[in-house]
Order: structure tokens, then sequence, then C-alpha cells
């Protein structure tokens, strides 16, 4: 055989298998069936969780109405902001996003007391449980001096216990405690 054949037999080969991949049969599905608003929730949550720079001290929440996904909640960092629109406008049956997180302003004293409430947070042996997923539960939203805590913990007590701790940090003007007694640590 020579050269040019050998070349054109693994390009067609090389083509119809591309043809048979998923690469080719994704936009399709896409158009075929329509996606429910619970369906789409599900991947919207799975996208947010998958952000390589969603930390602790980042609060991301999102409602789903139609084919539009809502974007709110607060981050440290300006580009998870953008990482998150893009991620959520990449998946099936969402027409719109509407980017409403903000941006946290720098400072390094926000940024110590991130650290401090961390440690006396996740430092307490009945807390320390909800640190230990890649992403801990407990998230911790800094802004002037003020402080949030937002996400799941198991019970009452483990809320109001976070909500103490909280209080024990120097610098802190003061802490809300938003913290939901359930039993999973979606961002919602």
């Amino acid at each position: 055989m020579t050269k040019e054949l050998r070349a054109l037999i693994v390009t067609a080969a090389l083509l119809g298998s591309l043809a048979g991949s998923s690469a080719f049969a994704a936009p399709l599905q896409k158009n075929q069936e329509p996606r429910t608003e619970q369906q789409m929730t599900k991947e919207v949550r799975h996208q947010l969780l998958l952000l390589p720079y969603y930390t602790v001290f980042d609060n991301l929440a999102y409602r789903v109405e139609g084919d539009t996904v809502v974007l709110e909640g607060q981050v440290v960092r300006p580009t998870l902001k953008s990482d998150a629109e893009a991620a959520v406008k990449n998946v099936t049956g969402v027409e719109k996003v509407v980017n409403n997180i903000e941006v946290l302003p720098p400072s390094p004293m926000d940024d110590q007391i991130r650290r401090a409430e961390y440690r006396a947070i996740y430092s307490e042996p009945s807390l320390s449980k909800y640190g230990w997923s890649a992403l801990p539960t407990i998230h911790i939203i800094v802004k002037g001096g003020h402080v949030t805590l937002v996400g799941v913990v198991d019970n009452e007590g483990d809320k109001n216990l976070a909500g103490l701790r909280a209080n024990q940090v120097p610098n802190v003007f003061s802490v809300t405690n938003d913290l939901r007694v359930g039993n999973n640590g979606a961002p919602k």
C-alpha cells in the first residue's frame, strides 16, 4: 500500500468513528427533549459544586425560573463570578443567566477575620464534621468586618454552636447566623 492510500484509510476510519461519537450526538440530544426545571436545578447545582475556586468563603445561590437561571450570593474572587455564569450557561435547557453575584471588596482585615472564623468554627470537635467534605457546608462570608454564616447543618444545636464560635472572634462587628437545619449541603 502506498503512503497516500494508508493516510486516506486512516482519515476515513477517524471520520467514521467521530460520526458515531457523542461529540456529534450531543447537540442533537439537546434539541430532542426539553429538560424539566427539576433536572435543570440538579444540573446547575452540580456545575456550581464543580467550580475549582469555590471555597468555604464563598456563597453561591441560584433559582431556576423556566429557562432562566438567576445566580446570587457573594464571592471573594471576581473570576468565580464569571466562572459560575459560564458553567451554568452550558447546562442543557438554560437560555439565559442573570448573574447577581456580589464580588466582596478586597480587604486584608476581612481576610484575617475569615481565617480566624474558619479556625474558630472548624476546630470545634462537634463542628469539624462539616469540614470533612471537599466543600465544607458551613460557609463564612465576611464583608467590612460583618460575618454571615450560610449553609446547612444537621441540627439546631450545631447551628447555635457555630454562631457562638463565630461571635468569639475578635474584630468582628456583627455575626448573622443564616445556617439552615437540614441534611444536604447544596448551594441554593
